[in-house]
């Protein structure tokens, strides 16, 4: 079996509408709306660029906890990933930059106990 390439890549694209702080991104032939928050201006009915980020670190975490199951052979059947995250500006470590303040992962594991649930949790961490 041929070793997976240690390098991956990844393109998408962003461009405006007419709609101000409307986004249209397109990933490989996937195309999806995302607006800026209300908060700033824009309409806020799409999903917005932090809950994006989120939702790619709990799709990212169900993957790969199916992953490591499957490599580990350990039992598995579902997997929830619940992400809160919280942005804070007035306690951001430098002005020039906003990022989360706070950021909380719940799993929930299905079809596993609770020292595989474990290992496969740690697992995910590690990475």
């Amino acid at each position: 079996m041929t070793a997976p390439p240690t390098l991956r890549e990844f393109t998408v694209h962003g461009r405006s509408t007419d709609v101000f702080g409307r986004v249209v991104c397109s990933a490989r032939n996937h195309h999806f709306v995302v607006d800026g928050p209300a908060t700033n201006g824009c309409p806020g009915e799409a999903l917005t660029p932090p809950e994006l980020f989120l939702s790619a670190v709990a799709s990212c975490g169900v993957e790969l906890l199916h992953v490591i199951a499957r490599d580990e052979a350990l039992p598995l059947a579902r997997v929830g990933i619940r992400v809160h995250g919280a942005v804070d500006r007035s306690r951001q470590a430098r002005e020039d930059v906003t990022t989360f303040t706070t950021l909380r992962l719940d799993f929930a594991l299905e079809g596993t106990d609770d020292a595989a649930a474990a290992r496969l949790v740690e697992g995910f961490k590690r990475r």
